[in-house]
């Protein structure tokens, strides 16, 4: 007897079991946090434990000095202002990311240029950045979408080609490994996040990762006030700003980031799961892992809807029925970032300057067919979800089948 849809009323597959909690934590957190309050030492300039955590996490990563800041999008604006970049600079950004990854290179005075994504891993096609590169183009920024590790090994070939730097957008990639190396620590710089949905978290900030002593101090700088390394107090050697994270987030960061290995290799082993399983249903197609991927980071799992019969479902529909199984999923971006009104409009507020010396630059006619594919047919579940077990693997596989089986059934569906 055919199953009738949980979306049109009938049994969800997986009942009203709860999901993994997100962010975990115990006891130990809340002790870490209340003995920097304590302290009475609560800024960086007083205390220790800033330093401390950007010594511990510079070590996890394998880079040579870590500078933590209040969000991943100033990280990004840091490290881009730190590699020396002119305004005008055109740097190259892929469009299936967060708004930051372009927003820090508009507000640091420089032309985000957008190159398509590969269409099996989502990020950056090495190939499509070449392409866009011009006598203006000063950097790069690949983003680990999702988690998933850059093919690096192409971008450091465009990069010594074009002189070139790379800034890894790894917001999405902490635990992630290309070829053995930790993302974050493959570029010039890599910039992490640690706002409330991330790997890790302290409901907001971010680091700067760099194994460059100029580029490490000149962002220390920035985010310190413009402050110099010497002289007094109130002496100011470039504009900067106020980017310090507090020592209560760092307490709590250090008292999380013991955790991040086993949840990473949690998160992976499923994430292999999950493609082996849900790659054997027809019109599910999971995203492809890289030779020189040595773990993916999985802060998303992504995987495509791509129905043989499509009986009239969208992708957003396929959600919500997903969904209404028990099995939290969405579409993620639902548009690349050139079609954002900032773009569209060229709205950039200050930081446009530099657009008298561009006055026939538009994004109108930017035109990505891979990114655009991605925004009607993705699928994201969660990294909190990969921290379960097994069964609850089994559940989203269950899930996707059971309405992969019944598409017919939302035919002409009413679903409010």
């Amino acid at each position: 007897m055919e199953k009738r849809l949980a979306i049109l009323g009938g049994e969800p597959v997986r009942g009203d079991k709860p999901w993994p909690a997100w962010p975990v934590f115990d006891e130990s957190d809340a002790s870490a946090v209340a003995d920097a309050v304590r302290s009475g030492a609560w800024w960086r300039v007083e205390g220790t434990r800033v330093a401390g955590f950007e010594r511990a996490l510079a070590d996890y990563c394998g880079a040579e000095y870590c500078l933590a800041v209040n969000s991943g999008t100033v990280a990004l604006e840091l490290a881009i202002q730190a590699a020396g970049v002119q305004p005008g600079d055109e740097i190259i950004v892929p469009p299936y990311t967060f708004m930051a990854t372009a927003s820090a290179v508009v507000r640091s005075n420089c032309v985000p240029v957008f190159a398509d994504i590969d269409p099996d891993t989502y990020n950056l096609s090495a190939e499509s950045a070449e392409a866009a590169v011009s006598d203006r183009t000063r950097g790069l920024i690949p983003v680990h979408l999702g988690g998933q590790p850059v093919d690096m090994d192409a971008f450091y070939r465009l990069a010594e080609l074009e002189k070139l730097w790379i800034i890894e957008d790894a917001a999405h990639a902490h635990g992630a490994e290309w070829r053995g190396r930790r993302c974050g620590s493959l570029g010039h710089a890599g910039c992490l996040s640690f706002q409330a949905s991330k790997n890790l978290t302290c409901g907001e900030g971010g680091a700067v990762l760099t194994s460059s002593e100029a580029l490490y101090k000149t962002a220390f700088s920035l985010h310190h006030c413009g402050r110099g390394e010497e002289g007094p107090w109130y002496g100011h050697i470039r504009t900067g700003t106020n980017a310090r994270m507090t020592e209560l987030e760092a307490a709590l960061l250090l008292s999380q980031l013991p955790r991040l290995e086993e949840q990473s290799a949690l998160r992976d082993r499923n994430g292999r799961y999950l493609n082996d399983a849900l790659g054997a249903i027809d019109g599910i197609e999971p995203l492809r892992r890289d030779v020189g991927e040595t773990r993916h980071g999985y802060h998303l799992y992504i995987f495509r809807f791509r129905p043989a019969e499509p009986y009239g479902v969208s992708r957003d529909l396929f959600c919500r029925a997903v969904s209404a199984e028990g099995v939290p999923c969405s579409g993620g971006y639902a548009e690349p970032l050139y079609r954002q009104p900032m773009f569209e409009l060229m709205d950039f507020g200050p930081y446009d300057g530099w657009r008298r010396r561009r006055p026939d630059l538009s994004y109108a006619d930017v035109h990505c067919p891979n990114c655009e594919a991605a925004c009607a047919e993705a699928v994201w579940l969660s990294q909190s979800m990969l921290l379960g077990d097994e069964g609850d693997m089994d559940d989203v596989v269950r899930a996707v089948a059971e309405v992969m089986g019944n598409l017919g059934q939302l035919r002409g569906a009413d679903i409010e």
